[in-house]
């Protein structure tokens, strides 16, 4: 049932002793003689994202919340897209909410241009470059993918919009010349792509955490200005805007993964 003999334990062949002094000498039980009992916090090898981690290394973000990036936007796309193909009641909501924003002004047409492939394009193609430089000056081991794989996803969008505005078919709001595909909003989709993956490419390369909230904060404002333009000018239907913001989630959500990724294959340990 137990050792009630007198004295402080004795160590036994086959069998731990928690309290045994270490080699070292130092009178403070250890359980291992190759390395302090613990690891300073300093001395503790860093994530991706430069914080710093523990020895072994613990549990990162949950992945379910990145899969969540993928299949809510991926369901209500699929739901308002529904909607919009079999004139469901939903788009009595959009048509009410479409009369009570529309108010056609140089302003809010100033703000749509901004989703043209004139303007948001060549401002990917600068990041593009400048990220590729910036990677390979530093000796980054296939600098090229992420620069790639921002520029496969720009060239997805009229791949999936295009079809799909022939599919859907919906004609535009009054304030537009009689048409036909309006869904989804291309410019929304554009902008939200290349914004979007220009600040995903830019974030790993700013120095502060205070430098990249506002790249974040600039890039949404900026996409919300576009949306809001082309509501307000009367260019697309409020649903046109919002399904575009679900298949934009959902690529950016993508590239945010690949990305996540190949930081982690870059920190990784390096052969000799």
């Amino acid at each position: 049932m137990g050792d009630f003999r007198p004295g402080p334990p004795q160590l036994r062949p086959g069998r731990a002793l928690a309290h045994t002094t270490g080699a070292s000498g130092s009178e403070s039980p250890h359980r291992s003689d190759s390395r302090p009992p613990q690891t300073p916090r300093g001395g503790r090898p860093s994530d991706p994202d430069g914080r710093l981690g523990t020895t072994p290394p613990v549990p990162g973000r949950p992945t379910s919340f990145f899969w969540l990036l993928l299949a809510l936007p991926a369901l209500l796309f699929a739901v308002i897209t529904w909607q919009v193909a079999a004139d469901g009641p939903l788009l009595r909501l959009d048509t009410r909410l479409s009369r009570a924003l529309v108010h056609p002004d140089r302003a809010s047409e100033l703000l749509a241009d901004l989703g043209n492939i004139q303007v948001a394009v060549p401002v990917l193609v600068v990041v593009l470059v400048y990220v590729g430089w910036r990677g390979r000056a530093t000796g980054t081991d296939r600098w090229w993918l992420p620069p790639l794989a921002a520029a496969v996803l720009m060239a997805l969008v009229p791949a999936i919009v295009v079809p799909l505005k022939e599919l859907i078919a919906r004609g535009g709001t009054p304030a537009v010349p009689p048409g036909t595909g309006y869904y989804p909003s291309g410019h929304t989709a554009t902008a939200m792509i290349a914004y979007g993956s220009a600040t995903l490419l830019l974030l790993p390369w700013l120095r502060t955490t205070y430098a990249r909230r506002e790249l974040v904060i600039a890039c949404a404002l900026l996409v919300a200005a576009v949306s809001f333009g082309l509501v307000r000018r009367g260019y697309h239907w409020p649903l046109d805007v919002v399904a575009s913001w679900c298949l934009g989630t959902v690529l950016l959500a993508s590239l945010w993964l690949f990305l996540a990724r190949f930081a982690r294959f870059r920190s990784g340990p390096q052969p000799k």
